[in-house]
């Protein structure tokens, strides 16, 4: 991120009579923006959110919501609404992999761990499939429910500008043909999507993959599919023919709704000459009854952009990175944008936190996003290569042959698709300017699996409490100091620092021996965030000096 002065001061440029003034301006009203809001509404933090858009969401997006998200919902209190809004508890969140759902099953890679409700051994929450046609309702209502929250539809931004110590927006009331008004922010943050012209006027490019494909998504009802066929309900299905994976078909409610997802320029090119019933036909094998709902073309696109904004703009969600919704990331990277953004704002605006926090934003979400994304490109590159047969799909010795291979290569690779609980558990901010390394090497970190683990800039790891409540339900506001068994050190050095510098700090003594065990060191510092900031085995010797770093300002 391109440089930024003056921390948490108030604005100071002088501003034209009827401008809007907002400590925070978020420009875009789907799921990340909303998400955004709904946290610094929570942390008393008041935002005027601009949405070009009427807020109707008609067409299906992003469904899969990671262990690590929905502990975000929990924080916001709307993990059961969310829940409510998801398939239901027993729907299967298997992959499957079939020449057609009437032909033969190649392969199948169950998830277990995911849907429905109760802890896992690794997180409070199980991931959820909730389309943006439920969730982003949800973050509206959750966001609005705040009073010092305004949400604008059919508000375009037209130019931002840095002015001194703030920033300045031109907006068209597309409500009152096109009445301009404007906004005055110290910060703002652009959720406005993969076309964002904040971006593009601040001259950010994008590295990755430009173009991956054209796309075609075909919104369907069909009821109890599962009753036509004899593979049973599955979330992921994906066809197979003697060219490879052709086509797929995501299960949006769990009952009726699918999203089609066709790829080929063909397809791009003519929408409206899509044979959607001879589609349908061929992936089931038998017609069934269905309604179109609508059709959309897409782009695919796996890029990061090369900074995540200037001064007092900076980038979130799409905005920042575009990813192929292959392995279900691009939702889940930016609400984790969101969820360390929350805190950063929150505490230079209370003037306990520094300019560095927010400098801290870059340094520690854009690792991530590239991450995520060469992962998305890894995945449907795997996709794309994988060899087929002209027989696969025929009742024949080299058919039965090309099954057994595939199932093999798909066990091999696809599993690391869809089962990505150490991409959405284990991201950590290594190297991060805002916590301190104690000198240990990084644990390993794989895709699918996650390792619970304290090392500084990691998640801290979930476990149970006596009470029924999770170790992620003690962060959230302010830093928390976990005392782990009953001879771990007294803080009160620390203590005293952050009270020094005014940084809200809790403290909570553990003693279960499990607990005490998983969190690897006597003493562990979080963030608001629930990200280990500091630990160690003893008080640190400078605790003025941890404190200035966890708030940025060392």
């Amino acid at each position: 991120m391109r440089a930024r002065r003056n921390g948490g001061r108030g604005m100071r440029t002088q501003t034209t009579p009827g401008t809007i003034e907002t400590p925070v301006l978020i420009v875009g009203a789907g799921p990340v923006g909303l998400a955004l809001a709904a946290d610094l509404g929570a942390r008393g933090v008041p935002c005027v959110v601009v949405e070009q858009g009427d807020g109707a969401t008609d067409h299906p997006r992003a469904s899969a919501l990671n262990s690590r998200s929905m502990e975000f919902m929990r924080r916001w209190g709307v993990a059961a609404l969310v829940r409510d809004a998801a398939a239901p508890e027993g729907f299967p969140h298997t992959a499957l992999y079939c020449t057609s759902l009437a032909g033969y099953e190649i392969a199948r890679i169950e998830r277990p761990h995911h849907g429905g409700k109760g802890a896992t051994a690794t997180s409070p929450e199980r991931p959820q499939r909730c389309n943006q046609l439920w969730l982003d309702p949800i973050l509206r209502d959750l966001a609005s429910s705040h009073g010092d929250t305004r949400i604008h539809y059919g508000w375009r931004l037209d130019r931002l500008d840095q002015r001194g110590d703030c920033v300045l927006a031109d907006v068209s009331d597309l409500n009152r043909g096109g009445e301009r008004r404007q906004i005055a922010a110290q910060i703002a943050i652009d959720c406005s999507g993969g076309h964002s012209v904040i971006r593009d006027s601040l001259r950010i490019g994008m590295a990755g993959s430009d173009h991956v494909g054209q796309h075609v998504s075909v919104f369907v009802r069909i009821s109890e599919l599962w009753r036509h066929h004899d593979k049973g309900a599955a979330a992921l299905i994906s066809f197979v023919d003697a060219t490879g994976i052709w086509r797929n078909l995501v299960m949006l409610d769990g009952r009726e709704l699918y999203r089609l997802g066709l790829r080929g320029k063909d397809y791009w090119d003519a929408p409206e000459a899509i044979d959607t019933t001879r589609m349908l036909t061929e992936a089931i094998g038998v017609p069934v009854k269905h309604e179109v709902i609508s059709v959309k073309r897409w782009t695919a696109r796996n890029v990061v952009a090369d900074c995540y904004g200037e001064g007092r703009i900076m980038l979130a969600g799409d905005a920042a990175h575009l990813a192929h919704p292959a392995a279900g990331l691009g939702l889940n990277t930016g609400l984790g944008d969101a969820f360390d953004l929350g805190w950063k704002i929150e505490a230079v605006l209370a003037g306990w936190g520094t300019s560095g926090l927010l400098d801290s934003y870059e340094r520690e979400r854009r690792p991530v996003a590239q991450r995520n994304v060469a992962h998305s490109d890894a995945s449907h590159g795997r996709d794309r290569k994988l060899k087929s047969h002209p027989e696969i799909a025929l009742d024949t010795p080299a058919g039965a042959r090309a099954r057994e291979e595939m199932s093999e290569v798909i066990a091999g690779s696809q599993r690391q698709k869809v089962v990505t609980d150490g991409i959405a558990l284990g991201y950590r901010y290594g190297g991060s300017p805002i916590t301190v390394a104690d000198g240990t090497p990084e644990p390993p970190n794989p895709v699918s699996e996650y390792l619970p683990t304290t090392w500084p800039g990691a998640r801290s790891p979930h476990a149970a409490m006596p009470n029924g409540s999770s170790t992620i339900d003690l962060y959230g506001r302010g830093f928390m100091l976990l005392r782990l068994g009953s001879r771990a050190p007294e803080p009160s050095g620390l203590e005293r620092a952050f009270g020094h510098r005014g940084v809200p700090l809790g403290c909570r003594t553990i003693d279960d021996p499990a607990i005490v065990a998983l969190h690897e060191r006597r003493l562990v510092l979080v963030r608001p965030d629930g990200h280990v900031a500091w630990r160690g085995d003893e008080p640190p010797l400078d605790p003025l000096a941890v404190v200035d770093r966890v708030r940025g300002a060392a």
